[in-house]
């Protein structure tokens, strides 16, 4: 663990300088987009060599401006997709910067490679597209080589992010996977950078993503994001559950927002699928161009209806698939024959290799056989387009099909729904050229597969399994044979939800979630903990340090009445220890701190009073409060007081069949049970079943004894049934009363814990030693064992060193008996002295 470091005066807010001038110039927003690829196209002149950029409109990294200010200052860091020599790139990075704003990283050629078409396209893509490697002799076994490309690569860009960082107030926008480990370097030079990410792909389940040799050091790197954005909510499901399972974190749902508590951070989850721009394709819809091919294509397929498919060339896409339905279709109904036609553009592949090649021979196969069995000279069903196509063709193909089918077996963001229904509203000119009326109701059909991310936002698609060649086929007949109300309302609805949700919509709320995660960065303490990619920041209060053996000594030198409460397990005996009987250092440390009459000293713990009896049975003077304070005993002379009046146990004949019902059905999971108590363990179950089970079994509970003395609550990996009123919390204020009644108020209490509750412990004292309860407020020193959120003021790393703090006051206590032994032992006798 590298040292805990507080956050330099460079990373705080100066703002608010009394030497500021007020001359000064007022610092714009600033929003700095991190993504593979910059929004850019280059081109080099042959003659001159000198390069010219212009900045790719249809973009999504340039549409997403729309949703911020028109004051913000946005900043793109990325690659160009071009290669530039060495001696070039200083002058095309300041041309690039000073014409679009725009900072390119210059991966080496090499390094690239393994990056992008290695790590991210032969590891990444396929796992979260559900692809597994089986056949180890594709070259498909983990290649840690392209891993550290993969983080050699984000380092590069993590650099360049730095280079235009301003301030602690610009934003930090990263996108899509190819940048999943960025916000670790990131957080690791600024940790109170305000960073989002968002993820375009989809995310895979647990048990597929789980197959990743280097799956926790991604989640770890992501979860170093104020802000992680998803699709839909399958995907930040998965993502919660691989949270979960692989790094035991818990999250819950507040007011409408999920958060990821992480080292004393609130990492938020959003879930918005992405828009398109309205405005850019109603204006592409304008160009003459675009008018131009609409005629063409009408005259081109006039008397046919026409369906349309537009996808990349990669394995995922379904393109045979929604061939083979259509196949279906036209076997089933031969009087559709000659009167329908899908055109299927097909955009160029983004990555290279045996099955991108695979999958276009197979769909150019599967095409031709079903051009050669039904179609003619004049007729062919599929029409396969796999030459480059201007974006304003795709839009006028969009505009006159009257069905789009989207068939991807797995897909994250795919616009191309969206596009489709934004050309079929049209506009006034197109609606001219296609011959449609003003003011007539415009229509639109979609089919759309379930695995697609805007799935969920299309509930008036046609959603098939695209592996289900009888869906896609049944599909198409139902979209062919709508009529033409049922058209019309399907688009109204679909067009509504695009229009409101576009790319501005979308990027305006990530922005504005992105605020508000960022929210509490100046109100804790942030330290930077861990090495390499395990590195996080642990934000904790203002007030929160670690308990010096020096300052623990000094305030204990100086009082006189002590009140001591410890915990057990976690706290004075590792939880990893298997015996969890004390050892002899623990006992002889308990015996001397017992052994100072100024001292009060208790264990406090929710084992039960047997095992604690035992333990400590040399222990004459120690105070032991068993089952979380249901039974407490002063030392080992006095008798075992009961905490409350309940003397009454038929509550358990109804609670234990409810919670043996729960035993046998959730495997792994045990009872235990104590003498005031009934406790449900199940942190050995599998993860989300034996969650989803005490969720269950706490609403059961409490509906059978909801009128016992009892109460239900749920902890970490349990479910408790134990009496109302009975807490470690409640324990101590007790305690500390009674010592006040008995004209002993303590003037030193400490209290160290580890748990949840511990936690109450600590809230109690706080609570009690800020009352009127004591003449004087106490010296007080409640400390939580590890760094960690914490109601307690201090924190000790571990139990070595609670055992160090004891031993050293013990000593204190040791030293002091023997001084006073000494002193009655050479003290003259009064005769003597006269």
């Amino acid at each position: 663990m590298t040292a805990p470091r507080m956050i330099t005066d460079l990373e705080r807010d100066t703002s608010s300088d009394e030497d500021s001038d007020d001359s000064a110039p007022i610092v714009r927003d600033r929003k700095i987009i991190v993504a593979n690829f910059l929004p850019v196209s280059s081109q080099k002149d042959p003659i001159s060599g000198k390069w010219s950029f212009t900045l790719d409109e249809d973009s999504i990294l340039v549409q997403l401006k729309d949703g911020f200010s028109p004051d913000t200052e946005v900043i793109y860091v990325g690659s160009l997709k071009a290669d530039v020599d060495t001696a070039e790139q200083e002058d095309v990075a300041q041309k690039l910067f000073k014409e679009h704003k725009c900072i390119p990283t210059f991966l080496p050629p090499e390094l690239h490679k393994k990056f992008y078409h290695g790590f991210c396209k032969q590891h990444l893509w396929p796992l979260f597209h559900y692809m597994l490697p089986f056949c180890l002799d594709k070259g498909d076994l983990f290649d840690r080589s392209l891993f550290q490309a993969y983080v050699s690569a984000n380092k590069i860009f993590a650099d360049k992010v730095m280079e235009a960082i301003n301030s602690v107030d610009d934003y930090v926008w990263v996108h899509d996977y190819h940048l999943m480990l960025l916000p670790t370097f990131l957080r690791k030079r600024l940790s109170r950078v305000k960073l989002g990410f968002f993820l375009h792909s989809p995310f895979p389940s647990s048990e597929i993503y789980r197959t990743l040799p280097v799956r926790d050091e991604i989640l770890k790197a992501l979860l170093n994001a104020d802000l992680i954005g998803f699709q839909t909510f399958d995907y930040a499901r998965h993502f919660l559950s691989c949270c979960s399972r692989m790094l035991g974190l818990s999250y819950e749902s507040k007011r409408g927002y999920i958060g990821i508590e992480y080292f004393g951070r609130t990492v938020s989850i959003k879930i918005l699928s992405v828009g398109v721009h309205i405005g850019r394709l109603e204006s592409v819809l304008n160009f003459q161009a675009t008018l131009d091919k609409v005629q063409e294509i009408k005259q081109q397929y006039k008397g046919r209806k026409l369906l349309l498919g537009v996808d990349d060339m990669d394995i995922f896409k379904g393109i045979s698939l929604k061939f083979l339905g259509l196949e279906l279709l036209l076997e089933r109904n031969p009087e559709l024959r000659e009167k329908i036609v899908l055109v299927q553009i097909v955009n160029p592949a983004r990555s290279t290799g045996k099955d991108v090649k695979e999958a276009r021979d197979e769909a150019i196969t599967v095409a031709e056989r079903i051009n050669l069995t039904y179609g003619s000279k004049q007729y062919q069903p599929i029409v396969l387009i796999e030459n480059p196509v201007c974006f304003y063709e795709k839009v006028a193909f969009y505009a006159v099909a009257e069905c789009c089918i989207v068939n991807a077996v797995r897909d994250g963001m795919n616009l191309i729904p969206y596009e489709y229904i934004v050309c079929r509203e049209g506009t006034k000119e197109i609606d001219n050229c296609r011959g449609i009326e003003v003011n007539s109701p415009h229509t639109s059909t979609l089919i759309v597969s379930e695995f697609v991310g805007c799935s969920p936002s299309l509930s008036g698609a046609f959603r098939v399994n695209p592996w289900s060649v009888e869906d896609v086929a049944d599909a198409l007949y139902r979209a062919i044979d709508l009529t033409e109300p049922e058209k019309q309302l399907r688009h109204e609805k679909h067009y509504r939800y695009v229009s409101s949700h576009h790319v501005a919509y979308w990027a305006r709320s990530f922005a504005q979630d992105l605020e508000r995660a960022c929210n509490d960065h100046y109100k804790r303490r942030c330290w930077g903990i861990g090495f390499g990619l395990s590195f996080r920041v642990l934000a904790l209060s203002p007030e929160f340090r670690k308990l010096s053996v020096d300052h623990l000594v000094s305030s204990y030198k100086k009082t006189c009445r002590r009140a001591i409460f410890l915990d057990y397990d976690g706290t004075i005996m590792p939880e990893a220890s298997i015996s969890k009987t004390p050892s002899r250092e623990i006992i002889s440390i308990l015996n001397s701190l017992c052994s100072d009459p100024k001292n009060i000293v208790f264990i406090v713990s929710g084992r039960g009073r047997t095992s604690l009896d035992e333990w400590f049975a040399s222990c004459e003077a120690l105070g032991i409060a068993a089952e979380h304070g249901y039974f407490i005993r002063w030392n080992k002379a006095a008798e075992w007081e009961t905490d409350s009046v309940i003397l009454d146990s038929e509550w358990k004949k109804i609670a234990e069949p409810v919670v043996k019902l729960y035993t046998e059905t959730t495997d792994g999971s045990f009872i235990e049970s104590k003498e005031s108590a009934i406790v449900w363990h199940y942190q050995y179950a599998d993860h989300d079943f034996g969650s989803c089970q005490a969720k269950e079994l706490l609403s059961h509970l409490e509906s059978v004894l909801a009128n016992e003395p009892v109460v239900a609550k749920r902890g970490q990996h349990i479910v408790e049934v134990k009496p109302q009123g009975v807490s470690k919390g409640l324990v101590v204020e007790k305690l500390l009363r009674t010592m006040v009644h008995n004209g002993k108020p303590p003037d030193f209490v400490m209290c160290i814990g580890d748990d949840r509750s511990d936690e109450d412990m600590f809230e109690s004292l706080s609570d009690t030693a800020n009352s009127k309860l004591f003449p004087s407020v106490p010296e007080v020193f409640a400390c939580t064992v590890g760094q960690k959120p914490s109601k307690a003021k201090y924190y000790v790393n571990d139990t070595t060193e609670v055992i160090r703090l004891l031993k050293a006051i013990a000593s204190v206590s040791t030293q002091n008996d023997k001084d006073t032994r000494s002193h009655v032992s050479f003290k003259l006798p009064p005769e003597i002295v006269e």
